[in-house]
């Protein structure tokens, strides 16, 4: 078995997110500060713009035969308006350095969205923003659906995905 999971950034597992990170080019896509974890940590604290922050960290699961394991991978961090449950927004999303380019982001941005379908049942939509250099974050988000809006955020163009599956 080979499997992603998703799990809220705590007491017990804060200090390990502080050592993930992307490399040095691709920080302008994920975050303004390092290390990354604490920026989730610092908004999921003082709650910016009225919004509800809320970080999750990403993990690898391993279990073939005589080998299990997990492995700490990526960080990313859910946002709402906590007086409109109409769409969620995926905010500094990323795979460590040391894990990508193994299918992992694919599969954490599926998590992600079955997490938000499952416990956000009144969300439309799914929505994030990417760094306009960032190709291959927008080749990805395509690839599981999401549209480019038209919308701009912060210079970023923002994407959507519809949830159908939450849909009144």
């Amino acid at each position: 078995m080979d499997e992603i999971t998703l799990r809220p950034i705590t007491r017990e597992n804060w200090r390990a997110t502080l050592a993930l990170g992307v490399r040095p080019e691709q920080q302008r896509f994920v975050a303004g500060y390092q290390p990354i974890a604490l920026l989730l940590l610092a908004k999921a604290y003082i709650g910016p713009l009225g919004l509800r922050w809320e970080p999750y960290a990403i993990y690898h699961h391993i279990a073939h035969d005589e080998t299990t394991g997990e492995q700490l991978i990526g960080l990313a961090e859910l946002t709402r308006d906590p007086a409109s449950d109409e769409s969620v927004w995926l905010n500094h999303f990323f795979i460590d350095q040391r894990y990508q380019g193994r299918g992992y982001g694919k599969r954490a941005c599926a998590a992600f969205i079955q997490l938000v379908k499952t416990h956000y049942l009144q969300a439309q939509s799914l929505r994030l923003t990417v760094h306009p250099e960032n190709s291959a974050a927008q080749a990805l988000y395509r690839s599981l659906g999401f549209v480019a809006t038209g919308e701009e955020l912060d210079g970023e163009p923002v994407y959507a995905l519809a949830l159908s599956d939450n849909a009144a």
